[in-house]
Formats: C-alpha cells, sequence, structure tokens
C-alpha cells in the first residue's frame, strides 16, 4: 500500500487535531531523532550493536520522524506537500542542482 503525504496529514490531524499540542509533539520527534542517531552510531560501529537488526529499526525509527514532523504540519494547517516542493525549488537554485524535485516528478511521469 501506498500513501500520500496528504493522506498522512489527514490521518494524523484526525489522530492529534483536537487535543494535539505542538511542544508535545516536537518533544516526541525529539526524542525519535535521537534515536535514529543512536542507531546510526551503531551501524558506523561508533557504539557497539546488541545483535539488532539495525535496518529495521532505523526504519522504524525514521518512521517515527515522519509521523512526528508531519503530525506538526498537520495540527498547523500546513500543506507539507507544497512546503516541500517549494523549499526543493529554493534548494535546487542555492546548491546549482540541474533539476528540482517537481522537475523530477514531472519527467518521471511522462
Amino acid at each position: 500500500m501506498k500513501i500520500t503525504i496528504e493522506e498522512l496529514q489527514a490521518y494524523l490531524y484526525e489522530q492529534y487535531g483536537g487535543w494535539g499540542e505542538e511542544t508535545g509533539l516536537f518533544m516526541k520527534l525529539v526524542e525519535e531523532i535521537g534515536e535514529v542517531a543512536e542507531i546510526l552510531n551503531k551501524r558506523s560501529r561508533r557504539k557497539a550493536e546488541e545483535g539488532e537488526d539495525l535496518k529495521t529499526e532505523l526504519a522504524n525509527e525514521l518512521a517515527d520522524v515522519i509521523h512526528y514532523t508531519v503530525s506538526i504540519a498537520a495540527i498547523n494547517d500546513i500543506n507539507l506537500n507544497n512546503a516541500i516542493i517549494e523549499k526543493d525549488k529554493k534548494a535546487a537554485i542555492k546548491y546549482n542542482h540541474e533539476k528540482n524535485l517537481e522537475d523530477f516528478i514531472t519527467n518521471k511521469n511522462i
């Protein structure tokens, strides 16, 4: 199954929109980013691993990062799809990329 950013935002708005407190969601986001850092440290052997499936753990923690990031956008009525495309356009110019995300998507679907 595939999901869109809009679908995820609508779902998370239903989950958090009525009571979602952005500071609490942000604190969870920071916690999850710390867990991603922990796994990356283990993958780079800066920290001992304990027989975990680090790829699966990384996938789970990145999913949590996306969950809380999109939740904050959803309760603040931010169209994350548009924000990502517009931010990428600016980054493509700033870093002199040959194409931006919008061009990539447009050309991919031709």
